[in-house]
């Protein structure tokens, strides 16, 4: 099913899905909260529904003809839901299940990526606590190294560590959270970010976090301390490998919509994939609408161009 022209959509109920039950539930309420609000600005009928176990009556009661996601994180970003709207036939915003699936888990990812040239920071990933702990003193790149739940989003659960009691201790942490627990090889740089529309690489955007990345805090909590320059201030040539690498992510993946994906420079110029976000934020500080609207996007128009991209992907 193909997506919608906007007198179509305008004709149809679109439920915006919310919250949630992952750990990002609250950055999935600012989401939701500012997706029904330009939506709603643009003439749109829309309900907002916080997504629990209830859902698909919801959905039922609702009488939702199209499905906008703004969800994030575990049973919104990786498949669940996509897969859900799916059996009822209701078209939906974003990537698709396998898409979404192979996303959300990092390793997965790697592997797509590694299988399709995609450079990425090499890596080992383990099932238990233990077998992490063992490996503390083999792994093939050494320390520092990054520790992370392969399943989580919002860098939920990622750790820097230079010293073998940090690497213990995020390791104990990974193991809390959602996932295998994946350790890669630190790789020092400039943190940048690139978007992709409809098949479409946006631009590449920078993040200068006060903090020694951009971790959850920088991205959310951080209050007006973390900086954003689009375009990034990068030679022209590295501006537009970072664009090839995040459109290659995208089209790896199958994805559908719009992602955001996170990259590392190097100083000598080398680019390296680090994860993929086929449900990026939309929040007031989310880098996805920042970078569209330094093409001449405003807000609500992404939100529109991503609503009429809604379909069915299976």
């Amino acid at each position: 099913m193909s997506g919608f022209t906007q007198d179509e959509l305008k004709r149809k109920k679109v439920g915006v899905l919310l919250g949630g039950l992952s750990s990002e539930r609250e950055v999935s309420l600012r989401t939701g909260a500012a997706v029904a609000k330009a939506l709603r600005g643009l003439g749109y009928d829309v309900v907002e529904i916080d997504v629990g176990k209830d859902l698909p009556a919801r959905l039922a009661a609702e009488k939702v003809e199209v499905a906008f996601i703004a969800l994030h994180g575990r049973y919104g970003e990786d498949g669940s839901v996509q897969g859900l709207l799916e059996c009822m036939f209701i078209p939906y915003t974003g990537s698709g299940v396998l898409a979404s699936s192979l996303g959300m888990d990092k390793v997965f990812a790697k592997q797509v990526f590694i299988a399709h040239g995609i450079p990425t920071p090499p890596y080992r990933a383990f099932t238990s606590a233990e077998e992490a702990r063992a490996a503390v003193d083999s792994l093939p790149f050494g320390l520092p190294a990054v520790v992370k739940p392969s399943r989580e989003g919002s860098s939920v659960g990622v750790h820097i560590c230079k010293t073998r009691e940090e690497y213990l201790a995020a390791v104990e942490a990974a193991s809390k959270l959602a996932g295998t627990i994946l350790v890669e090889q630190y790789i020092k740089g400039r943190e940048v970010q690139g978007g992709v529309l409809d098949d479409e690489a946006l631009g590449v955007i920078e993040v200068v976090a006060a903090r020694e990345f951009y971790d959850y805090e920088a991205k959310y909590k951080s209050g007006g301390t973390t900086k954003y320059l689009f375009p990034a201030p990068l030679p022209p040539d590295q501006y537009e490998r970072v664009n090839q690498v995040c459109l290659a992510a995208h089209k790896a993946l199958g994805c559908s919509g719009g992602s955001r994906s996170d990259v590392i420079l190097t100083p000598s110029g080398e680019v390296f994939l680090l994860e993929i976000n086929t449900l990026p934020g939309m929040t007031e500080t989310s880098l996805l609408p920042k970078i569209a609207a330094g093409r001449g996007i405003d807000f609500p128009a992404l939100c529109e161009r991503l609503l009429q991209g809604a379909s069915l992907k299976a």
